[in-house]
């Protein structure tokens, strides 16, 4: 009994050695179009498609391998009643199916438009890849060239049942992430775009970027998987450095979303996903400079962002000290040339601007939860006086919105204290409020005098707002809401310290 392989492939790399190889146990090819084409060129013997099924493609090529014969031989039992009603329609054994999809995703990030990208949906395609999959024991099914020289390491005949189901599983998850990047483009092209929590299914796919050194500890593997369609940490240009950790990526993430979220020059330096620094100035240089100020302990082996371009006299501030990654939107060659000193310090280029909507997803037991991403951000107009004498808040602008965002981004409970565009104390991760205002207001000492205290949630008491005068904090900021409010009101009102509402709070667990 003859055996046929089909051919169907948009990527061409390593074709010619994979045919041979199946030619040389036996096995007949058959191609669609270009596939065909290609192996001809190259002098292999090869059949098209047609030759098969009698007509030629239509539609302009949307419709050439749905057809009986096609796939009456992929899914084809070893029965003697599969094997009658194949035989009947001229239908030939077909042991292989070679398919990789249309490059929906590669025309998708070059800016392709929505006719274009349409015709890049694979319709056949698909249908190949399921059929063979289904009925992996007997068809061998192969979707990325990657794939190629494994499978002929044996002849077909000879692949273990355990080796056919895993090229099905693969081949089951390449159609799966091939369909949920289209689903999510077509989401973009909505007005507006559906939200996950609004939609009954949510599908989760991503392509592996690359291995990381390790989870959050040593003995944990982990990678990073880049989502199609969107941008980040897998369009950032690596300058140097040694692979990138999960805790490195979780870390630079951190980093990355708070020095986006805030007026250039900035710079943020981040430990275990929570800022130990923020600092703004006229100049990147001094911004950094004062992040670093603001803990310089908690600094080292740290993450540094800086929203600007990193020039020699930054670079060697950053080369003074231990750091495990810095991400910026620049870097001069002469910059370059200096933190190449530190062979193994990551670093990273790439753009600072958040996009306009982003999920979060977490894994729970059973399940994973949903939700919209925080944008951490200030209106002053919504901003409602509630004790305390009324300030000029035009004085307070810069030190309001450093302390309101970054406060956002520390673990809850949270509290920070900013003096003269930096922050000078931080309090987070905390089971009570009141510990993390202790922990802020210490950190900042005598800095704190005169300086603006940011919350992340409501006062459940008034000791928070006791324990700033102890300190002759000059302005707080809370989201208010407590049934207690009246307490921190009468605190404030008692020490004369204006006291701010903003209405929102910004947990982050």
């Amino acid at each position: 009994m003859d055996q046929w392989a089909i051919l169907s492939v948009s990527d061409k790399t390593g074709l010619s050695e994979l045919a041979q190889g199946f030619l040389s146990q036996g096995i007949k090819l058959l191609a669609s179009g270009g596939t065909y084409r290609f192996l001809r060129n190259q002098g292999i013997e090869v059949s098209a498609l047609e030759d098969l099924t009698g007509f030629t493609e239509i539609l302009g090529g949307r419709v050439k391998t749905l057809h009986p014969k096609i796939y009456a031989g992929i899914l084809s039992r070893e029965t003697p009643e599969d094997a009658k009603d194949r035989e009947s329609i001229g239908s030939p054994a077909i042991v292989a199916v070679v398919v990789n999809l249309y490059p929906f995703e590669t025309r998708w990030q070059e800016g392709a438009g929505k006719e274009q990208l349409v015709e890049e949906i694979d319709i056949g395609g698909v249908s190949l890849i399921r059929a063979a999959a289904k009925n992996y024991m007997r068809t061998l099914v192969l979707v990325d060239p990657r794939q190629y020289h494994e499978a002929l390491q044996l002849p077909l005949a000879e692949m273990s049942p355990s080796d056919r189901l895993k090229r099905a599983q693969e081949a089951f998850s390449h159609v799966a992430y091939y369909d949920t990047m289209i689903a999510n483009c077509l989401n973009q092209w909505t007005d507006p775009p559906l939200k996950p929590v609004a939609q009954e299914l949510f599908t989760l796919s991503g392509h592996r970027w690359g291995e990381l050194r390790y989870g959050e500890n040593p003995h944990q593997v982990a990678a990073f998987y880049a989502t199609p369609g969107q941008t980040g940490f897998q369009n950032a240009t690596v300058h140097q450095g040694k692979a990138l950790s999960y805790n490195n990526l979780a870390d630079a993430d951190t980093a990355w979303r708070l020095a986006s979220s805030l007026p250039a020059p900035n710079a943020v330096a981040v430990k275990h996903q929570t800022p130990s620094g923020v600092g703004m100035g006229s100049t990147l240089e001094e911004a950094y400079l004062k992040a670093y100020e603001a803990d310089p302990v908690s600094i080292f082996g740290g993450i540094v962002a800086v929203k600007g371009t990193v020039d020699e006299k930054l670079a060697q501030h950053l080369t003074s000290i231990f750091l495990e990654v810095v991400i910026a939107q620049d870097y001069t060659q002469e910059a370059l040339s200096i933190l190449a000193a530190k062979k193994n310090l990551r670093v990273l280029a790439m753009p600072f601007q958040l996009p306009s909507y982003a999920e979060e997803v977490r894994t729970v037991s059973g399940g994973f939860l949903v939700q919209q991403r925080d944008v951490v951000t200030l209106p002053f107009e919504n901003l409602k006086h509630a004790g305390g004498p009324e300030a000029d808040l035009s004085r307070w602008k810069t030190d309001l919105t450093l302390a309101w965002t970054t406060v956002g981004f520390v673990k809850s409970n949270a509290i920070v204290v900013v003096k003269d565009t930096m922050t000078v104390g931080i309090g987070g991760g905390h089971t009570n409020r009141i510990d993390a205002a202790r922990q802020a207001l210490e950190q900042a000492k005598e800095q704190a005098r005169g300086a603006v205290l940011a919350s992340d949630a409501y006062f459940p008491f008034g000791d928070v707002m006791t324990e700033a005068a102890k300190y002759h904090i000059g302005l707080v900021i809370e989201p208010g809401g407590s049934i207690r409010d009246k307490e921190s009101i009468e605190v404030a009102n008692l020490h004369e310290i204006p006291l701010y509402f903003t209405g929102e709070r910004h947990f982050r667990h």
